[in-house]
């Protein structure tokens, strides 16, 4: 184990000291729920990264992932044709590549990943993981049944997790509330994960199964964070039962998939106007910056880049360099973490594979341990659509989930900054996932 690697370990507890000193009741701190959290993420690591067993299973599910995302191609390339083409293919009639065009090459997958995921749904084979994973924290963590059974379904959907557990969010204390948005802010689902291999599977073939354990570690970590800036002053409705999650089965399989099929079209939509919309603004934020910046950079007679990213950057350094980074790494690093925060994870994640494709990172264990830090939601955008998504199932709650919305959006951030410095620890160049 490397300098470095020690470094990761020690930051893990130094992001849940930044939980703990921000923390609205220190003094109700359940530390059960934090040493169990904190333990379920090293033990799962462990599995994946040193036992053999678990580093199989790993390279099994990501190659099951790759080889589900090259079926969601050959729907995206009948209906776009060239258009669908990476840069560089040729298809069968000998028609090359029109270039890098994201919706059509990446963002499209989304609505076949929906459809998917609807399948698995009507099999039965979703909620089985569901309630394994919540029994799990629920036992180990002595959380409620009910948001337990929300953060597990975090790991595999995104703001819909909320409508497995509709029948409690009225009567849930604010404790429950904080933690199921901090969940769904500090995972991904697994409709977006095509996208995000998409970026970087040429450059880290294996990053699929790195999401994906990103995903299933960050759960844990989400609870750790929310519990110790939001701890539990109350008694929930559902501690120490095993809730079933409520939701409608679909009449019959092609149902599944047309109802899929269409959420992935409406999450396309919102994903397309959130770009336009947040990328335009803040170019012209920059701009401004750049115009009053620039006269000051003469004046001073320095060279500075005046950008929200730039400055974001500075802002999350001293939490990437907790990670476990060698030095040049840090700051290209805390300047994805950065934008992902304003920008979203998805421009973030594309702007790592072109990092990673200039040489501008020192290892390739910091692109692995990037790629988990920047795993999940947390970002403003998300922020809003978690807390009015909630709100709109319990409307009700919409002053708590008001009240609470930025302090789970910073439990979401440390979480997988968390979940981050984790995978730092067990990134040593002896194991075949970090090559």
């Amino acid at each position: 184990m490397t300098v470095h690697n020690l470094l990761s370990f020690a930051g893990i507890f130094a992001l849940a000291l930044v939980a703990w000193v921000i923390s609205g009741c220190r003094r109700k701190v359940n530390w059960r729920v934090v040493g169990w959290g904190i333990g379920l993420q090293l033990l799962f690591a462990f599995f994946i990264f040193a036992v053999p067993a678990g580093s199989k299973a790993f390279l099994l599910v990501n190659d099951a992932v790759v080889k589900v995302l090259e079926s969601a191609q050959a729907g995206t390339r009948f209906v776009f044709g060239r258009l669908a083409l990476p840069p560089g293919a040729v298809n069968e009639a000998g028609e090359s590549s029109l270039g890098s065009i994201l919706i059509f090459q990446s963002l499209s997958t989304i609505v076949f990943f929906a459809a998917f995921l609807g399948v698995l749904y009507y099999a039965g084979i979703m909620p089985f993981f569901v309630r394994l994973f919540a029994r799990l924290f629920s036992r180990t963590m002595r959380i409620s049944g009910a948001e337990a059974l929300s953060v597990s379904s975090n790991i595999f959907v995104g703001v819909e997790s909320s409508l497995v557990v509709k029948p409690y969010l009225a009567e849930m204390t604010v404790s429950e509330l904080g933690t199921i948005i901090a969940a769904g802010m500090a995972t991904i689902a697994s409709t977006v994960l095509a996208l995000y291999v998409g970026f970087l599977h040429e450059l880290m073939p294996t990053i699929a199964g790195h999401l994906v354990s990103a995903s299933i570690i960050a759960a844990p970590a989400a609870i750790v964070m929310a519990k110790l800036i939001l701890p539990e002053t109350g008694r929930p409705l559902t501690l120490g039962l095993d809730v079933k999650p409520h939701y409608e089965r679909e009449d019959n399989l092609m149902v599944a998939v047309i109802n899929g099929a269409e959420s992935g079209l409406k999450l396309l939509g919102g994903i397309v106007s959130l770009l336009l919309a947040v990328l335009g603004l803040l170019a012209f934020l920059d701009m401004i910056l750049g115009w009053a910046g620039g006269g000051l950079n003469r004046l001073l007679g320095i060279q500075f880049e005046w950008s929200i990213k730039s400055f974001l950057g500075y802002v999350f350094y001293p939490f990437a360099a907790l990670l476990g980074l060698p030095g040049p790494d840090i700051l290209p690093v805390a300047r994805l973490l950065g934008e992902r925060t304003i920008a979203t994870e998805v421009t973030a994640y594309q702007h790592l594979a072109q990092l990673m494709a200039a040489g501008g990172l020192q290892s390739a264990r910091s692109a692995v341990v990037a790629s988990y830090a920047l795993c999940g939601f947390a970002h403003f955008a998300s922020l809003a659509i978690f807390v009015g998504g909630t709100a709109a199932l319990a409307p009700s709650r919409i002053k708590d989930l008001s009240r609470i919305g930025f302090k789970a959006l910073i439990a979401a951030t440390l979480a997988c900054l968390m979940t981050g410095a984790v995978a730092g620890v067990f990134a040593t160049g002896s194991s075949v996932l970090f090559k």
